[in-house]
């Protein structure tokens, strides 16, 4: 078991999962608070860095596209208060966080986990129901429905729409942004057969935010929203892809790709990264698969 405990959070690795849990720190985003413990796969993960400060440093994940629907509504919007995938280090916790990182970077190398895109969600997304308070409305979710509700502060022509309820089957799409300068952000849901181009002040499926506290809270909705909706890459997407290549071609490019594999673990043993041990068992598990 690998650890770091800071103020603003714990993240620990047992080889096969990490689980990320936010500290109580005034500092720790309203978002990561709610969200609570995330455990991520190893197999969602595409890299981890570490990078240094004078007065403290930053632990970074990067996921590989598609595996987390918190990433996918937000589409990397969040900020450093409210990113579950950051860990501020003070300066005096540097060498554990750099054997942290070379801890996961090994387990990656070994597990041979490629970095690529992934065509289903691996990692659930926040639990519900949920229901959070922000901007000109009140957006919920059961686990099947999205309500829609709003507050004294909304555009007279969204309240004479009254309270919008929305199936999972009724959404094509839902997104988060959030309030960047004089620009408001806003939670939108895309409705099957209705898009729409009106601002989300008058949009009815939408929730303008202002930038106010609880304004991130409104991202959880949307990943848990996402978490349910067909993968965008997944088989529904595929339909109207080009045609596979040849299974025979396929199989030549794996096992080309394979012996690319070895010939970059027999460089890294050389150099000393890897030992006669850590070499020999990821050689043999490539060989299996060949």
């Amino acid at each position: 078991m690998t650890e770091i405990i800071q103020k603003d959070g714990t993240w620990s690795f047992d080889g096969d999962a990490l689980r990320l849990t936010p500290g109580r720190d005034k500092s720790v985003g309203l978002l990561r608070k709610e969200l609570g413990e995330l455990v991520v796969p190893l197999g969602a993960l595409a890299g981890v860095s570490f990078e240094q400060g004078k007065k403290s440093g930053r632990l970074r994940l990067r996921l590989r596209d598609g595996a987390d629907p918190l990433l996918h509504a937000t589409g990397g919007r969040l900020t450093e208060p409210h990113d579950p995938y950051q860990l501020v280090v003070e300066s005096d916790r540097y060498g554990v966080a750099e054997y942290f990182v070379e801890e996961v970077r090994n387990a990656l190398l070994l597990e041979g986990v490629p970095s690529g895109p992934v065509d289903s969600y691996l990692l659930p997304g926040p639990s519900v129901p949920l229901s959070v308070s922000a901007g000109d409305g009140t957006a919920s979710f059961d686990g099947e429905r999205v309500r829609l509700e709003w507050n004294w502060k909304t555009e007279d022509a969204k309240v004479a729409a009254g309270t919008r309820t929305l199936g999972l089957a009724d959404i094509a799409a839902v997104e988060w942004h959030p309030a960047v300068g004089l620009d408001n952000g806003y939670l939108r849901f895309t409705v099957r057969n209705a898009p729409t181009e009106a601002p989300p002040k008058y949009d009815p499926n939408a929730v303008e935010l202002w930038g106010f506290k609880r304004d991130p809270l409104m991202a959880l909705v949307a990943a848990a929203v996402q978490a349910r909706l067909p993968h965008p890459a997944g088989p529904a997407a595929a339909q109207d892809a080009p045609p596979a290549p040849e299974k025979k071609a396929a199989a030549e490019d794996d096992h080309d790709a394979l012996l690319r594999r070895l010939r970059e673990l027999g460089e890294l043993h050389r150099a000393g990264v890897l030992t006669d041990d850590e070499f020999a068992l990821a050689k043999q598990a490539i060989l299996k698969r060949m």
